[in-house]
């Protein structure tokens, strides 16, 4: 047997078959797993509280609004890098090295830096009269400063997209000079063009990256909450604060390995698999009508 089925079959279609499983069943870790049919999905779609909550948090936020700003700024740092005539190298490295950061390590360093009574960023606004946000601990500024951080991790896409933008041939820039089109009619008719199948890439993954989110909202939830602990809030937690980092990974968390309810918890996968697939197959069923494929040579 090939060690790419073992590997595949143990690391990937055993749990996925089991998950499936699991999310028809009353499952806690301490007993059997007992058979109780849709009853998971009915409380999923009619009865949880914060299920919608975190659906709405994760797709407004994290995808309607944080692949564009990831993929416009990746794009745009790719481009300026691309016409460096000297420090190319330097500035692809420094682009880069942010992405290399684990994410624990990068949400850390974030909260630090937006630390609204220490942090940097507060204490430079303040030397200028301006009385900087909560970040993390306000309800209103907790989300923005989540997108923020997703831009700190668009390295590896600036990388994709730097590589696709030097591959253009540059005959289509100087037929297109000669044809009297500017710098803008350039990018527009000529760079977006040959680069959209990278293009398409970028967003399929920032998408599934996106309805994944978890790691930095986790951390950055539990910091921020901990530090309010220490202040007096009496609302601290799950989706701190006032469950506006609640995001759907981060619930499907909290029942799976807090409540220990794996089998709603698997209920919830399922959903954010089938949500996942679907989302994919429209963005490259739709691909086909912007997406310049190059005929082969």
């Amino acid at each position: 047997m090939s060690p790419w089925i073992v590997g595949f079959s143990v690391f990937f279609a055993y749990p996925l078959v089991m998950s499936a499983y699991l999310s028809f069943n009353h499952y806690d870790l301490l007993a059997a797993p007992r058979w109780v049919g849709l009853a998971n999905y009915h409380y999923l779609f009619h009865v949880d509280p914060l299920v919608w909550e975190a659906i709405r948090n994760t797709v407004i936020w994290m995808v309607l609004i944080a692949v564009p700003c990831q993929v416009l700024f990746a794009f745009g740092i790719a481009l300026l890098v691309a016409r460096a005539r000297s420090g190319a190298g330097f500035f692809r490295t420094v682009f880069y090295l942010p992405a290399l950061a684990p994410p624990v390590a990068a949400t850390l360093g974030f909260v630090y830096i937006l630390n609204p009574a220490t942090g940097p960023v507060n204490t430079a606004l303040s030397h200028v009269g301006i009385n900087g946000p909560l970040w993390f601990n306000s309800p209103q500024w907790a989300k923005p400063s989540l997108i923020l951080l997703s831009l700190w991790g668009i390295g590896n896409t600036m990388v994709i997209f730097l590589a696709a933008v030097l591959d253009v041939p540059q005959h289509l820039y100087e037929s297109a000079e000669l044809d009297g089109a500017g710098a803008l009619q350039r990018l527009r008719w000529v760079t977006v063009p040959s680069v959209s199948p990278v293009i398409l890439f970028a967003v399929v993954l920032a998408v599934i990256q996106g309805l994944q989110y978890f790691t930095q909202a986790f951390v950055a939830a539990s910091i921020a909450s901990g530090q309010a602990s220490q202040a007096g809030d009496t609302f601290s937690g799950l989706g701190y604060p006032n469950h506006s980092t609640l995001f759907y990974p981060v619930l499907l968390y909290q029942h799976g390995f807090t409540d220990f309810q794996m089998g709603y918890a698997s209920a919830m996968a399922m959903l954010l698999l089938v949500v996942s697939f679907a989302v994919t197959l429209v963005i490259v069923l739709n691909s086909r009508k912007w997406v310049h494929q190059v005929a082969p040579r």
